[in-house]
């Protein structure tokens, strides 16, 4: 049973005072995803580049092929590392509604690292099965991206099997009695934060990506999407 709070009607008020009072965590989440990240391009260049440097009896392009390949597996590690960061973002405000507090960046560190193994895996089956939708049909690649809030929670909160998290979070948003009332919430939540990112030439985006998702997860818990 989550916290009270999670089940109260969700408003933007409400959604904007839990990003203010997580903004020191939110921050350090976007400097530590950005700088893994960053180091993931950087580590790439070198490589990129040394690479080529060192192919001097190859033709041009083979050697910037498999300088490139290389990079890219240098590169690997650091962008694993800054997707399983990056998730925090959805588990921060899923876990401040279950637990009804706020949650600090050394509380969401623990969580991540307590199951890091479990979250990569996670990951990879969600990237999977959307990244196969979006290739048949868009359509369905979208149904799964929607599924993302409540998956994330289930991963995070419960000690479900991956694939029973899935496929009950799955249930859950499109078999609920309000589950489509949360897929309207979501997409125009999505709708929103993609108006004030082009409008602000993606600054907005800092503020209107995790104001969303506290909003939305609030959503999920007042829907009854997630119990």
């Amino acid at each position: 049973m989550a916290a009270p709070i999670a089940y109260e009607q969700p408003t933007l008020n409400r959604a904007w005072e839990a990003f203010l009072a997580h903004v020191p965590t939110i921050l350090l989440i976007w400097i530590a995803t950005a700088v893994l990240a960053g180091a993931g391009l950087a580590v790439y260049s070198v490589i990129t580049l040394v690479g080529v440097g060192l192919s001097g009896s190859a033709s041009s392009d083979t050697a910037f092929t498999l300088a490139a390949g290389l990079g890219q597996l240098g590169q690997l590690p650091f962008s694993i590392l800054s997707s399983l960061v990056g998730v925090l973002f959805v588990a921060v405000p899923a876990m401040h509604y279950d637990k009804g507090e706020t949650i600090t960046l050394q509380a969401a560190f623990a969580a991540l690292l307590r199951r890091p193994l479990r979250y990569l895996l996670a990951g990879l089956l969600f990237s999977l099965v959307m990244g196969i939708g979006f290739v048949l049909c868009i359509l369905p690649g979208i149904a799964v991206a929607l599924v993302m809030p409540v998956y994330v929670n289930r991963i995070f909160l419960t000690d479900q099997s991956i694939t029973d998290a899935f496929a009950a979070s799955f249930q859950a948003v499109y078999r609920s009695p309000h589950g489509w009332e949360f897929v309207g919430i979501e997409v125009l939540a999505w709708l929103v934060v993609l108006v004030v990112s082009v409008c602000t030439c993606g600054i907005g985006a800092l503020l209107a990506v995790p104001v969303s998702t506290f909003y939305v997860q609030n959503a999920a818990y007042s829907k009854g999407v997630i119990s």
